[in-house]
């Protein structure tokens, strides 16, 4: 039997996965993240969420685990291509020739990122983030369960889930960013921003038998405050519903060929009956968003070309009474029949440039992309 309703999900380092099936019924529609007080499932939840595009809630009538194996590395592999992606690493300015199709997106960027940037100068917003979709051809007709299982072999730090319902469609993520995990009144959280390629000496960062050391990775002075826009915002949010609030960092960690800055925070929740609240009040945090929060949203919302749906959204297990596990949906892409959707995008601040912003995205969208090209 077909299944209606389906999330494959691996926690990072884990060498199972989870398979959830809901093969009674439809997933429950949830017109905002605060209507998940009191729930249990698997969530996925889109960017922005409404009744056209709700919050969704699969329940798991069969839950199976499945071992799979670990790979020992998440960044010393190169991806066979039969051919090199378009981007701008093939270009050295936006007068050289570009494919219609790259020149389309391209010319799409620049027009979002001048009305993006505009309002930075203007004062309007102290961060915001600008966010893109390119598609990708299906390669054969590859299994979605086959990219899944492949990003987990070579993203083993990462939170790698796979998700279907009739309403969202399919999406696979492999995110590095926890929006919320615990229970037992133990809670965490993580401010995730700030973004590098690594590049020569430096993939031998926290990628052993290799050691390079975290002060290897330079910050720059715009990373470093986008990753503090973030932690703040958190800090503040969180003081509102818990408390003894411990914050750790930042300090550097590793994703696929990427590095960002985070902070760690944990917390203490006086019960578990209003999870849907704080998601609330969390969602969408600074990393994906911009501050002032509200006025970012609904700017991001009306002027973005192409809607998020569920990119940056989140998605994972939740359960008051159990464990929660729930990552922004970061370095995903929507599964079609005849190619894929992928997403990425980046923070703004007054000192971004259009080039190296662009570069960010199509840096952060190889992490899909390279499933299509591993050698297995």
């Amino acid at each position: 039997m077909t299944m209606s309703s389906y999330a494959l999900y691996r926690l990072p380092h884990a060498d199972r996965y989870t398979r959830i099936e809901q093969t009674r019924g439809e997933p429950e529609e949830l017109v905002s993240c605060a209507a998940l007080n009191g729930k249990q499932g698997f969530v996925v939840a889109p960017f922005a969420p409404s009744e056209g595009l709700p919050v969704v809630l699969i329940k798991g009538d069969r839950v199976t685990e499945e071992v799979f194996g670990t790979s020992k590395s998440d960044g010393g592999y190169q991806p066979h291509r039969a051919h090199p992606p378009c981007g701008p690493n093939n270009l050295c300015s936006r007068e050289k020739s570009r494919c219609p199709h790259e020149a389309k997106a391209y010319n799409q960027y620049a027009s979002d990122f001048a009305r993006f940037h505009a309002r930075l100068l203007a004062g309007d917003f102290r961060k915001i983030v600008l966010a893109r979709c390119a598609e990708h051809p299906v390669a054969g007709q590859l299994p979605a369960e086959e990219l899944f299982l492949r990003a987990c072999r070579y993203y083993p730090r990462l939170f790698v889930a796979l998700v279907h319902t009739p309403k969202t469609g399919t999406w696979l993520a492999a995110t590095p960013e926890t929006l919320l995990e615990g229970g037992d009144g133990r809670w965490r959280t993580v401010a995730l921003a700030g973004t590098m390629k690594l590049e020569g000496y430096e993939l031998g960062f926290d990628n052993p038998p290799q050691s390079v050391s975290a002060d290897a990775i330079r910050w720059s002075q715009k990373n470093i405050q986008e990753q503090r826009y973030v932690a703040t915002y958190l800090k503040d949010c969180l003081g509102r519903f818990a408390g003894e609030v411990h914050e750790e960092g930042p300090y550097t960690v590793r994703a696929g060929n990427l590095v960002h800055l985070r902070s760690d925070f944990t917390f203490s929740l006086p019960g578990s009956g209003r999870l849907g609240d704080l998601l609330q009040a969390l969602h969408p945090t600074p990393a994906v968003c911009g501050l002032p929060k509200q006025a970012a949203f609904n700017f991001i919302v009306n002027n973005e070309h192409t809607p998020r749906l569920y990119y940056s959204g989140f998605m994972g297990p939740l359960d008051p009474c159990g464990d929660t596990r729930l990552y922004v949906s970061l370095r995903c892409m929507q599964i079609g029949a005849e190619h894929c959707c992928l997403y990425a995008g980046g923070g703004l601040l007054r000192e971004s440039s259009e080039q190296q912003e662009w570069q960010e995205t199509e840096a952060k969208m190889e992490t899909m992309r390279n499933l299509f090209y591993v050698q297995q």
